[in-house]
């Protein structure tokens, strides 16, 4: 325990920083996932080729150099932001792939006859989506959009080898002030725990209350 009531403060403002991280990255896959979804069952063709490619370009780069082109790449472009802010970008795009797939999964599950009907007294392609066919996706997929914010709340870790404020990299000063790196882990890892477990709770409430009965 004494690593953790010596360090209490240090361990917060760890613990904090991904909260942070997680929450607004969250926000920014789920966005950007819900809208490469809706490109990619879209009737406008060059719509799905670019929510394709979105897709097939995130999922099969690998998050560590998806950090170092945000957060080493668009500087060079003149865009000068926080690496908070960068590591919620980069975070946020990646997971917005695996975001997307599911709801894609989802609206798969979806009878193209609620579609028809929905066009059939006049609704755009817009409101079809919005109104009738991701409601009835969103409820199948709730428990691995659950997962993919679970993996995104662990991948956030990446971000203290960029100099960004997370639970992780308190191991650095840990280590330097001669505390035992074993229990240092621990207590890292409770932090996690405590983190993936909240985000579990709630989509499990989510899934009780809203997913599909089976």
């Amino acid at each position: 325990m004494k690593v953790l009531t010596d360090n209490f403060a240090l361990y917060g403002k760890g613990f904090l920083g991904t909260v942070e991280l997680t929450v607004y990255a969250s926000l920014v896959a789920l966005v950007l996932g819900f809208l490469m979804a809706s490109f990619r069952v879209a009737p406008v063709g060059s719509f799905r080729v670019f929510g394709t490619v979105w897709v097939t370009l995130l999922r099969n780069t690998p998050l560590t150099l998806l950090f170092f082109a945000v957060l080493l790449g668009l500087p060079r472009f003149g865009l000068v932001l926080p690496f908070q802010l960068f590591a919620v970008l980069a975070l946020g795009c990646y997971t917005s792939a695996f975001i997307c797939e599911a709801l894609r999964s989802g609206i798969n599950t979806v009878p193209k006859g609620q579609g028809e009907a929905a066009r059939s007294l006049g609704m755009s392609f817009g409101q079809t989506l919005g109104t009738v066919v991701l409601p009835q996706a969103f409820r199948s997929v709730i428990p691995p959009i659950g997962s993919t914010l679970i993996a995104l709340a662990k991948n956030s870790a990446i971000a203290g080898a960029f100099s960004v404020t997370e639970l992780l990299g308190t191991y650095k000063t840990l280590n330097e002030l001669g505390y035992s790196i074993i229990w240092t882990f621990v207590w890292i890892a409770v932090g996690y725990l405590i983190i993936t477990l909240s985000i579990s709770a709630l989509f499990n409430a989510l899934e009780k209350r809203y997913g599909v009965a089976r």
